[in-house]
């Protein structure tokens, strides 16, 4: 997967993510929990955008360590709203796969090899986890 498709893959999740979370019912816990997962899920596309932009291999991987919570953060909520029975499961099947994508580390693995050619240890741990 290339840059763009991968900006294009974490801007697709925090548009759908935009989406469930105007679906989700008008209640109180609903809304608290909707307005952080829309937080941490636009965070994912926002961020993995600033790494395609990182000045050196040090600012990459913090970046893309930030991508990688983000989207951790945003599977949280998912799980969250169905053992709260707040939305079924079954509805946030292809979202929470999706979040888990951009969470392994391997939507990152040629970002890192393209914009840097070096074999520092950093960029050596995101080819790594992909494994």
């Amino acid at each position: 997967m290339n840059e763009q498709q991968c900006k294009n893959r974490t801007k697709q999740l925090g548009v759908r993510v935009i989406r469930m979370v105007d679906a989700l019912p008008q209640s109180r816990s609903a809304d608290v929990i909707g307005r952080q997962i829309l937080r941490s899920a636009t965070s994912v596309g926002a961020n993995y955008r600033a790494a395609c932009r990182a000045k050196s291999p040090a600012d990459i991987i913090n970046k893309l360590k930030i991508v990688e919570e983000e989207a951790d953060e945003t599977l949280f909520w998912q799980e969250l709203l169905i053992e709260a029975e707040v939305m079924p499961q079954a509805r946030l099947a292809e979202l929470i796969a999706e979040a888990k994508f951009c969470d392994d580390g391997c939507l990152y693995q040629n970002t890192a090899r393209e914009k840097f050619q070096t074999k520092q240890p950093y960029i050596i741990y995101i080819a790594r986890k992909c494994r």
